[in-house]
C-alpha cells in the first residue's frame, strides 16, 4: 500500500512528540527509540496491524511485541492515538506509582500489551511461542473457507535484543520451523547504552538471519521512508514458508539537534530545552505539551474503524464456522477457556502402594492420561524427553510442515525453550510445560521470573532433582535450586513425594490456569506411600500436610519430595521405641502458605519448637520452619560423583541419621 500524505508525517512526528513529553515529565525513560522507530510503528499499525482497541483481546487479531521494551513510550503512544484505553492523562502518569504506563510494559496492566517485556530478547523469544500457538491452533481448526486462526506476530526489537543469546536460541528454532506470519522490525541505530554498538557488536545480522532460515528485507532510511518501509512489511506478509527480518536503519533521537545519533539519547530524558528544538524542528509548538491536532486524531481515527471491521468479520466467520463444524466450533473455545470436561480424579491415574517408580517416570504416566483428556496442554523439552519422559504419549511432534501434534522439540536451547513457552501462554489456547534437568534451572530463571510477574500459566518441569542424580556428579546434582526458584514471588514450587501425589501436582495445574508452577521429580525410583497407612495422598492439595501423626506429637520431621519415604521410616522406628512424632509433608511452601492461619498452626503448631527438617538441597529459606531450636538436614556445599544411594548416604539422607537427629533434639 503506498500514497502517505503529508498527515502521514504529521501523525510519525505527534507519536515521536507524546513520548518525549511522557518521558520528559517523568524525568526518567529512553528517548531514542520512540524517535527513531515512530515510522515504523506508524506504518505497521496504519497499514497491516489487525487489533481493535475496543476488543483488545480478540482471538485473531494479529501480535505487537515491543521486544526492546525499555521504548515503552513508543507504545503507550500509539495505544493512546490508536484508541486503546490508554489516555492522555495515562501518558502524563508514564512511570509512575500504579500508573498503567509502567517504565517497560507489563502484561495484564495496559490494554493492548502483549507481553512483559524489558529484558532484551525476551519479546523475541515469546514472539516465536506466539508464533508456533497460532500455527498449531491453525492446524486443528482451520477449514476451507473457513481460516479462522490467522494472523501475524509482528517484533519490534533492538541492538541490544540481536546482542542476547535467548534471541539467537529462539530465532534459530524460528526458522527452522518455517513460521512465516513471524516479522522482526528491527531498530538498527548502531547506538546502545555505552556508546556505539560496533563496541562489541560487528556481525553481520543480515547473514545471521538468513543462515537461520529467514526473509531478510533492509530498509536504509526508516527515518522518513514511510513507503519503504510499508512494502518491506507487505514483502514480509507475502512469504509464508520464511520467518521475516526487516533490518530498518533508523538514527536513535531523530529530529534532536543536539543528540540525535548519540547514546545520550538512549536511556535519559532530553531535557526540556532540547524538547523545545525537537518540536521547533518537527514543526511543532514547543510550549504545548501532550498534544494532539485534531487532523493526527482523524488519522489515527481509522486504525479503530479499520481494526473494529476486521474484528466483526471475523466474529461473523466464527458463528457461521460453528454452525458448520459445530465439533470444531465447541473445541475451540473450550481450548480458549482452557476449560476441564471433567474432574480430574476421573482419569488421572492411580498407582499402586508399596512400588517403585521415579516421579519423573509417574509424570510421564500422567501426561499421557492428560493428554487424551485435556486438548489444551502441550510441551517439550530441551533434547531430554527420553530421560525426563515428558513426550505427551500417542502424540505427534511438531515440525515446519506439520503442528498438528502436541509435543515440541525446543532443542538444546532451555532460555528460549522458557521464553517461547511463555509466549504460548501469552498468545492462548494453550498451557505448555517445558521439561529439563533441575540443575539446568539456572539458564531459565529470567523466563521463570517473567512468568510469575505476568501470571502466566507455564509448567517448568524439572527431573533428577537431587543429590541422587549420582554419577553425573556436582554439575548435575541441583543443590542451591529449591531456594533460589522459591523466592520468587508468585511462583508456585512443587516437590511431590510419590506418583500418586504427582497426580495432585497436576490437578493444582490444570485447576490454576494463571499460576505458573515448578513441578520437580525425581530421577531414582522411590516407593508408592502406602496410604492405608498414611494420610491420603489429596491432602498435598494443601500444600502442608501431616502424613504420619499421633496424639500430643513432641517432635515434628518436616521433609519433601524423595526424602520423605525416608523421614516415614525414621518416624515409624522413631515411634517403636516411644517418641511422639509427626511427620509433615511440605509438598509445596507456596501453597501451605496460602492456607488459613487456623490451618497452618494446627499443622505446624508454634509451641512444639522441636523439629527436623529433611531436603536434599541447600537449608537457606529453612529455618523459618525449623525454628531457633530445630535441625535441618541440608545440602550447604556441592555434591560428589558416585552412586546416588551411596551420595545420598553420605551426605546423611538415611533413616539413621535422622533417628540421631530426632534424639539429639
Amino acid at each position: 500500500m503506498s500514497g502517505f500524505k503529508e498527515i502521514s508525517t504529521k501523525s510519525v512526528n505527534t507519536i515521536r512528540a507524546l513520548s518525549i513529553d511522557a518521558i520528559q515529565k517523568a524525568n526518567s525513560g529512553h528517548p531514542g527509540l520512540p524517535m527513531g522507530a515512530a515510522p515504523m510503528a506508524y506504518v505497521l499499525w496504519k497499514n497491516h496491524l489487525k487489533v481493535d482497541p475496543a476488543n483488545p483481546k480478540w482471538d485473531n487479531r494479529d501480535r505487537f511485541v515491543l521486544s526492546a521494551g525499555h521504548g515503552s513510550a513508543l507504545l503507550y503512544s500509539m495505544l493512546h492515538l490508536s484508541g486503546f484505553d490508554v489516555t492522555m492523562d495515562d501518558l502524563k502518569n508514564f512511570r509512575q506509582w500504579k500508573s498503567r504506563t509502567p517504565g517497560h510494559p507489563e502484561f495484564g496492566i495496559t490494554a493492548g500489551v502483549e507481553t512483559t517485556t524489558g529484558p532484551l530478547g525476551q519479546g523475541i523469544a515469546n514472539s516465536v511461542g506466539m508464533a508456533i500457538a497460532e500455527r498449531m491452533l491453525a492446524s486443528r481448526f482451520n477449514r476451507p473457507d473457513f481460516e479462522i486462526v490467522d494472523h501475524y506476530t509482528f517484533v519490534l526489537c533492538g541492538d541490544g535484543c540481536l546482542m542476547e543469546g535467548v534471541s539467537a536460541e529462539a530465532s534459530s528454532l524460528a526458522g527452522h520451523l518455517k513460521l512465516g506470519k513471524l516479522i522482526f522490525l528491527y531498530d538498527s541505530n548502531d547506538i546502545s547504552l555505552d556508546g556505539p554498538t560496533d563496541l562489541t557488536f560487528t556481525e553481520d545480522v543480515a547473514k545471521r538471519y538468513e543462515s537461520y532460515g529467514f526473509q531478510v528485507i533492509t530498509v536504509t532510511n526508516g527515518d522518513t521512508d514511510l513507503e519503504a518501509i510499508d512494502k518491506a512489511i507487505s514483502d514480509a506478509k507475502a512469504e509464508k514458508t520464511k520467518p521475516t527480518m526487516i533490518i530498518v536503519k533508523t538514527t536513535i533521537g531523530f529530529g534532536s539537534p543536539h543528540k540525535a545519533g548519540k547514546s545520550d539519547a538512549h536511556g535519559a530524558p532530553l531535557g526540556i530545552d532540547e524538547v523545545a528544538l525537537v518540536k521547533k524542528n518537527f514543526g511543532m509548538d514547543p510550549e504545548k505539551a501532550f498534544f494532539v491536532d485534531p487532523d493526527v486524531k482523524k488519522d489515527f481515527a481509522t486504525i479503530e474503524k479499520n481494526s473494529k471491521k476486521f474484528r466483526v468479520e471475523w466474529e461473523k466467520k466464527f458463528d457461521n464456522y460453528c454452525k458448520r463444524f459445530p465439533e470444531l466450533g465447541l473445541l475451540y473455545k473450550t481450548m480458549n477457556n482452557m476449560e476441564l470436561a471433567e474432574s480430574t480424579e476421573h482419569f488421572m491415574p492411580k498407582f499402586t502402594d508399596g512400588t517403585k517408580i521415579a516421579t519423573r517416570s509417574a509424570n510421564g504416566k500422567i501426561l499421557a492420561a492428560i493428554g487424551k483428556n485435556v486438548p489444551w496442554l502441550i510441551g517439550g523439552d530441551a533434547d531430554l524427553s527420553c530421560s525426563t519422559k515428558t513426550a505427551i504419549t500417542g502424540e505427534q511432534w511438531i515440525t515446519g510442515d506439520d503442528f498438528s501434534g502436541r509435543n515440541i522439540h525446543f532443542g538444546v536451547r532451555e532460555h528460549a525453550m522458557g521464553a517461547i513457552a511463555n509466549g504460548i501462554s501469552y498468545h492462548g489456547g494453550f498451557k505448555p510445560f517445558t521439561a529439563t534437568f533441575f540443575s539446568f534451572v539456572d539458564y531459565m530463571r529470567p523466563t521463570l521470573r517473567l512468568a510469575a510477574l505476568s501470571k502466566i500459566g507455564t509448567v517448568f518441569i524439572f527431573t533428577h532433582d537431587s543429590l541422587a542424580v549420582g554419577e553425573d556428579g556436582p554439575t548435575h546434582q541441583p543443590v542451591e535450586q529449591l531456594a533460589s526458584i522459591r523466592c520468587i514471588p508468585g511462583l508456585v514450587t512443587i516437590r511431590p513425594a510419590d506418583a500418586n501425589e504427582t497426580a495432585i501436582a497436576w490437578k493444582y495445574i490444570l485447576e490454576n490456569k494463571n499460576q505458573p508452577v515448578a513441578l520437580i521429580l525425581t530421577r531414582q525410583d522411590i516407593p508408592v506411600i502406602d496410604r492405608n497407612i498414611y494420610s491420603p495422598a489429596s491432602d498435598a492439595i494443601k500444600g502442608g500436610y501431616a502424613i504420619s501423626d499421633c496424639e500430643n506429637p513432641e517432635i515434628i520431621i518436616i521433609a519433601t519430595g524423595s526424602e520423605v519415604h525416608i523421614a516415614l521410616s525414621a518416624a515409624d522406628q522413631l515411634k517403636k521405641e516411644g517418641k511422639k512424632i509427626r511427620v509433615v509433608n511440605m509438598f509445596s511452601t507456596e501453597i501451605f502458605e496460602k492456607q488459613s492461619d487456623e490451618y497452618k498452626e494446627k499443622i505446624l503448631p508454634k509451641s512444639l519448637k522441636k523439629r527436623v527438617v529433611v531436603e536434599a538441597g541447600s537449608s537457606f529459606g529453612w529455618h523459618k520452619y525449623s525454628g531457633d531450636e530445630g535441625i535441618i538436614i541440608g545440602v550447604d556445599r556441592f555434591g560428589e560423583s558416585a552412586p546416588g544411594d551411596i551420595v545420598l548416604e553420605k551426605f546423611g539422607f538415611t533413616a539413621k541419621h535422622i533417628t540421631d537427629a530426632v534424639k539429639k533434639l
